[in-house]
């Protein structure tokens, strides 16, 4: 089937994949692009930049006419995930009931070829309210029998990073210090959202079969490296300070009590410095894409005219 023949759909795509991905199969000549989230400013957000695209504010933990869509794509990339917050309800809600209604929407009959985006938390010694959530959803997938690739993903950073990167450098220009938990030598293995994407087209172009793929950034830094690296690119003075793990701990636990969604929270903190390590497999041979290195990627996500300017919402 042609490009602007097939009938993609893509639930949770108002997030930070979701958004990079529609730019990137538009690039590509797909025209029938639905997109399904609960989140309606960032919805609103991926619809004024792309009025071509037809998007749908539904839940999808709850069933409802949006699995009409599920039944009638050809492409199906589930991306819905909730990846921060303090109610374990909203992991088990957005990260497995929305799975199971998902897969549950499927035409056995005529199924659509399906990439599910997983995590690589579903490997790391991280035990908390994603980490467990994403375990339940990747084995929800890999049950229902489908022929589908499930790539799993390392931090993400790009264009529309509302959490990780992009608040990062927001934070950073705002604030005259810039606290680091304890010697910020915790390894990460960051992953550019662009090659991400382009590794799921491939998937989608190639009809990948069956499969598990880690998918990690090539390059392994320190956090407070990445920290100095976002600080040069976007030309913040923040002056950074290093805070004994225990202290911030506790700043990010008070912090907690009046932000009922914040940006970091003591799980992540404690997910930043699990001492985790990620397999690297040659996905760029694999998957015939390209790595963007990591200091270009990072020029790109800040310095893009297009998009960097667009910030999504909590």
């Amino acid at each position: 089937m042609e490009a602007e023949e097939t009938r993609v759909v893509l639930p949770g795509g108002a997030g930070l994949v979701g958004q990079n991905l529609v730019v990137r199969l538009k690039a590509r000549g797909y025209r029938h692009i639905t997109v399904l989230d609960k989140h309606e400013a960032n919805l609103a957000s991926l619809a004024a930049l792309h009025p071509d695209v037809f998007v749908e504010h539904v839940d999808l933990s709850q069933p409802g006419s949006w699995q009409q869509h599920i039944r009638d794509a050809d492409v199906l990339i589930m991306l819905q995930a909730q990846i921060g917050g303090l109610n374990p309800e909203d992991f088990e809600n957005n990260n497995v009931s929305a799975t199971r209604l998902i897969l549950d929407a499927i035409d056995r009959e005529r199924p659509p070829y399906l990439v599910h985006i997983s995590s690589s938390v579903v490997e790391s010694v991280a035990d908390d309210f994603y980490s467990r959530s994403k375990r339940d959803q990747e084995k929800l997938v890999l049950a229902s029998g489908l022929d589908c690739p499930v790539l799993r993903p390392t931090l993400m950073f790009g264009w529309f990073d509302r959490k990780h990167f992009g608040w990062l450098s927001r934070f950073m220009k705002r604030v005259p210090v810039f606290p680091i938990p304890g010697r910020g030598n915790y390894r990460r293995q960051p992953l550019y959202v662009g090659d991400f994407c382009d590794i799921i087209l491939s998937c989608v172009k190639n009809r990948r079969a069956a499969g598990l793929y880690n998918i990690s950034g090539q390059e392994h830094f320190d956090y407070v490296e990445m920290i100095r690296e976002i600080r040069k690119v976007t030309g913040a003075h923040s002056m950074i300070l290093h805070i004994p793990y225990p202290l911030f701990h506790v700043l990010l636990r008070v912090w907690g009590w009046f932000d009922r969604d914040p940006p970091f929270t003591t799980q992540q903190l404690e997910a930043l410095v699990a001492d985790d390590e990620f397999e690297v497999i040659d996905w760029p041979n694999i998957f015939g894409v390209r790595s963007t290195p990591f200091r270009e990627a990072i020029d790109e996500t800040f310095n893009n005219p297009s998009y960097s300017q667009v910030v999504l919402e909590f």
